[in-house]
């Protein structure tokens, strides 16, 4: 989905963040908490979708994949790291860049996959 000018990012949540999304409209992630220095989206739906049924469903009972567009100029400023196998790859914003972050999306932010217990 991504064009040349913004860049396809995927995160997986819960249901506490994903009521923070709704509460935006599904335009803003909301800050994070100051044990989460780091915003992690990630770069496709696959991974995303193995973190929200491994451990968002494992830690509440639910878990969802949402998929974002953000301008790729803005993204350009953050390199991929590889975390796991080679589809394990993802993006860090610091935390205090978030709301920059949020000024570059594009759209609005999607729920494309959920999941729940014994699924």
């Amino acid at each position: 989905m991504s064009t040349a000018s913004t860049v396809t990012l995927y995160r997986p949540v819960g249901p506490e963040e994903l009521a923070l999304l709704r509460d935006s409209g599904f335009k803003r992630w909301p800050p994070r908490l100051p044990e989460q220095p780091i915003f992690y989206p990630v770069t496709n739906e696959r991974y995303a979708a193995e973190i929200a049924e491994r451990w968002n469903v494992k830690d509440s009972g639910y878990g969802a994949v949402t998929r974002f567009e953000v301008d790729a100029a803005f993204m350009a400023r953050y390199p991929l790291q590889r975390v796991g196998g080679a589809h394990h790859t993802e993006w860090w914003v610091p935390a205090e860049e978030l709301e920059q972050l949020n000024d570059h999306i594009v759209g609005t932010i999607e729920v494309i996959a959920e999941f729940h217990p014994g699924e």
